[in-house]
C-alpha cells in the first residue's frame, strides 16, 4: 500500500478529515509513511520520541517490557488509531514498545508539527484528544485486572477485550499466540491454556485451533465482574 498524500488517503481519520486543506497539506508534509512486516518493532520502549504514529492500515500490539523476558500487553491498535500521542506533551521518549502483529502501514508524523495543529485548531484537537481518551478506561482496567482480580477474572477481562466490536473485523486471534494471551491477562502461558480449556469445557467459548470464539458473553462477563 502507498499512501503519498493524506488528501488521497481513504484510511484518513475523521479527525483529520476536518482539516483545512492547507493544514491537511501542512500535516502532509510533516509525516513520513512507512510499511512493517509483521512481526517488525514498531516503537521501541525508552528510545528518543520524535513522532506520534498514526495506524493507517494493519494491527498493532503495545505492550510494556516489564522484565528482561517479561510483557504486559496494554491494547491493540488498528486502522485510525494514534500511537504515542502523550509524546507531544513533554514526553522525550516512548513510554512503551509496538509491534506489527500483522504488515502495517504507519504513518509517523512529526509530534511539533501536530502540536502546533492541535493549538491553532480547537476542533480538530478535541476530535483528536476524545479518539485517545478511551485509551485511558483501558489503562484503568488492566490496573484494575492486575491488582483485583484472580487468574480466570483476569483471564476473562482479557477474552472479553480481544474479542470486543472494536475489533468485530479484526481477526485478532489469529495474530495472537497464547503468550500474547497470557501476556494481556497478566498471568502464566500455563495458567491462559489450562484456563482457555476449562471456558470451553464450560461452554462459555468455542475452540477452532487458534481462533477462539465467545459463544456466553454474559457468564463470561460474570466471571470477570467477580474476579
Amino acid at each position: 500500500m502507498n499512501i503519498s498524500n493524506c488528501k488521497n488517503c481513504n484510511n484518513t481519520s475523521k479527525c483529520f478529515q476536518h482539516l483545512y486543506p492547507e493544514e491537511l497539506e501542512f500535516i502532509n508534509k510533516k509525516k513520513t509513511q512507512v510499511t512493517y512486516l509483521k512481526g517488525e518493532t514498531i516503537l521501541k520502549q525508552g528510545a528518543f520520541a520524535p513522532y506520534v504514529l498514526y495506524v493507517a492500515n494493519g494491527l498493532v500490539r503495545i505492550f510494556l517490557q516489564t522484565g528482561r523476558k517479561k510483557q504486559l500487553n496494554i491494547r491493540l491498535a488498528k486502522q485510525g488509531d494514534f500511537l504515542a500521542f502523550s509524546s507531544i506533551f513533554n514526553k522525550n521518549i516512548y513510554n512503551y514498545s509496538a509491534v506489527a502483529l500483522k504488515d502495517s502501514v504507519i504513518c509517523m508524523i512529526d509530534k511539533t508539527a501536530l502540536k502546533e495543529l492541535l493549538m491553532k485548531n480547537a476542533d480538530f484537537a478535541i476530535r483528536i484528544t476524545t479518539r485517545n481518551s478511551g485509551n485511558e478506561d483501558r489503562y484503568l482496567d488492566i490496573l484494575k485486572n492486575i491488582s483485583d482480580k484472580h487468574m480466570r477474572g483476569k483471564l476473562a477481562s482479557t477474552l472479553l477485550y480481544l474479542s470486543s466490536a472494536e475489533f468485530l473485523e479484526e481477526d485478532v486471534f489469529y495474530y495472537l499466540t497464547r503468550q500474547d494471551i497470557a501476556d494481556f491477562a497478566s498471568i502464566t502461558l500455563e495458567s491462559a491454556v489450562k484456563f482457555i480449556k476449562e471456558f470451553e469445557k464450560e461452554e462459555l467459548l468455542v475452540l477452532d485451533g487458534k481462533n477462539i470464539k465467545i459463544t456466553n458473553k454474559i457468564l463470561l462477563e460474570k466471571i470477570a465482574e467477580k474476579g
